[in-house]
């Protein structure tokens, strides 16, 4: 290996020597770095700062979300997971890249986001982080670790920007969450509230049903969304709250709303990056609010097919796909092997 190690750096000075004597520019040691790592690496060097379709583009701040807001344009905010669905997400545009606890069920085949765990949370987070370059970032707190007390939110929220390196926060809950809101503001930490359909509560809604669709659940949708206001939120999720009622309570309000299921009439939509893209086999279920506007499942599928059956009739890997030895190296080492 120390060898093979020692000529390939031979080759790279002697190639540095040849373009100096024609005056061409050297290499750099990151160029030098890159180039090596590429031809002879057993995997593909995977970063956001590394491609060529990336375009500049200016980092997203709560004062550039504000400035989206007052103009009137809508806010566009996408889940994602890991590394790959940050970086793609990120280089699509979005405003927002949230880490949501909906990881539990699309990443982790959990049954619900009750299971997930603030450890859990906090390895998503990071992962998001390394892959986003300009989308404002925002890590969910899971269940069970915001609200016991406003203390114990801090805390975990805390954790979720030092370790989770996310820039803000997403909590679920109205009034009874307004103190916690104000806790986490008031210590520099941006918070964005959840109203609406909160499914961490699920079991006390009697599932996942829609909210607002009578006069006194309405208006305790709008009383929650009032109320984290008041607490210093910058913008709020409003999820399962029909469309004229959430229209209303947005235009009652002085902070973005971010709709998921709660029509066009939000300053913004949010949905889940797995279910609209469509990375998920035919038959499941999804919300009647999600538009597919892809088939990943089906291209993945496909793609994992095409290599089992050129690997099953050794179709693969073609000699396009190997390294080359000297003929006489090789000859050398089969006289080497009858020896043996």
């Amino acid at each position: 290996m120390a060898q093979f190690l020692s000529r390939s750096r031979a080759s790279l000075l002697c190639r540095d020597i040849t373009a100096l004597a024609i005056g061409r520019p050297l290499l750099s040691s990151l160029q030098r770095n890159q180039w090596q790592q590429n031809r002879w690496s057993s995997h593909s060097p995977y970063s956001p700062t590394a491609s060529a379709t990336d375009s500049p583009r200016k980092k997203v701040t709560l004062g550039s979300l504000q400035s989206l807001y007052k103009k009137g344009e809508p806010i566009t905010v996408m889940t994602a997971h890991d590394f790959p669905s940050a970086h793609v997400a990120d280089a699509a545009g979005m405003d927002i890249i949230l880490v949501g606890d909906s990881l539990a069920m699309v990443a982790l085949g959990m049954a619900d986001t009750s299971e997930v765990t603030v450890e859990d949370m906090l390895l998503h987070c990071r992962s998001v982080a390394r892959a986003t370059r300009a989308a404002f970032t925002v890590g969910d707190l899971p269940m069970g670790s915001y609200e016991i007390s406003p203390e114990q939110a801090l805390e975990t929220a805390i954790r979720f920007v030092k370790h989770g390196r996310v820039q803000s926060i997403k909590l679920e809950g109205g009034k009874e969450m307004a103190p916690t809101i104000a806790k986490l503001t008031q210590a520099g930490i941006p918070v964005l509230a959840h109203v609406g359909l909160t499914p961490q509560r699920q079991n006390s809604l009697g599932g996942f049903r829609v909210q607002g669709k009578t006069l006194k659940s309405a208006m305790r949708v709008l009383e929650d969304a009032l109320a984290v206001q008041e607490a210093g939120c910058f913008g709020m999720v409003l999820e399962a709250v029909p469309a004229e009622i959430a229209s209303i309570i947005t235009k009652k309000l002085s902070v973005p709303t971010i709709g998921i299921g709660a029509g066009n009439g939000c300053s913004g939509q949010v949905l889940v990056q797995v279910d609209m893209s469509g990375y998920f086999p035919p038959g499941r279920f999804i919300p009647k609010f999600v538009k597919q506007y892809g088939n990943v499942w089906a291209e993945s599928l496909r793609a994992i097919e095409s290599y089992r059956d050129e690997v099953k009739s050794r179709q693969y890997p073609a000699r396009e796909h190997t390294y080359p030895i000297p003929k006489e190296e090789l000859e050398a080492f089969v006289k080497e092997m009858d020896k043996i």
